[in-house]
Parts: C-alpha cells; sequence; structure tokens
C-alpha cells in the first residue's frame, strides 16, 4: 500500500502529466473514407498515432468495438477516435465528430 502512495506522490510531482494530457495522447484526428455496417469496419484516413506505433499519415481499415458507432458518423466526417492494437488487428474504441 505504500509503494502505491509513493507511486501516486511521484506522478502527482511530474510537470505537465495530467490525466487529460494522456487521453489527448491517445486520441487520433481523422476522416471517415468507407463504412462497412456488416462487417463492422471502417476506413479512416488519419495523422500520426504514436501511441499505435505509426509515427506517419495513412489510411487504414479499422474493427469497431461497437457497431452502433458507425451510425453516428457518414464518409467525410472529420473525427478524433481512439483505438488499441489487438491479435485481430486494430479495434476502434471511442469514435466522435470533430468540433
Amino acid at each position: 500500500m505504500n509503494k502505491i502512495i509513493r507511486f501516486t506522490a511521484a506522478l502527482a510531482l511530474m510537470p505537465g502529466l495530467t490525466v487529460a494530457a494522456l487521453a489527448q495522447d491517445a486520441s487520433i484526428s481523422g476522416e471517415v473514407k468507407k463504412i462497412d455496417q456488416g462487417a463492422g469496419k471502417i476506413t479512416l484516413k488519419h495523422g500520426p498515432a504514436k501511441g499505435l506505433g505509426m509515427d506517419q499519415p495513412m489510411t487504414m481499415v479499422y474493427r469497431v468495438k461497437d457497431p452502433a458507432m458507425l451510425k453516428q458518423v457518414k464518409v467525410g466526417d472529420k473525427v478524433t477516435f481512439e483505438a488499441e492494437e489487438a491479435a485481430s488487428g486494430y479495434t476502434v474504441t471511442k469514435m466522435q465528430k470533430a468540433k
């Protein structure tokens, strides 16, 4: 327990490290290029996704964690999203239209 308290205190003292900053690093900006409702996939053109090891902009197909996300966007929409890598490929876990 004491180690947890020390670790938490050390994190609190790190300059610039906030939950918002960590969340922002995970967020990727992109544009919807194609939606495949039946397969539960979306094609996104996006900038670098450092959290996924992608240093260059690219266009790729992602699975979606929740197929309902596909009904909230259309081709051409600008979005921000978060994704994770799994054995079966990359999966979008969160997505919303860009403001």
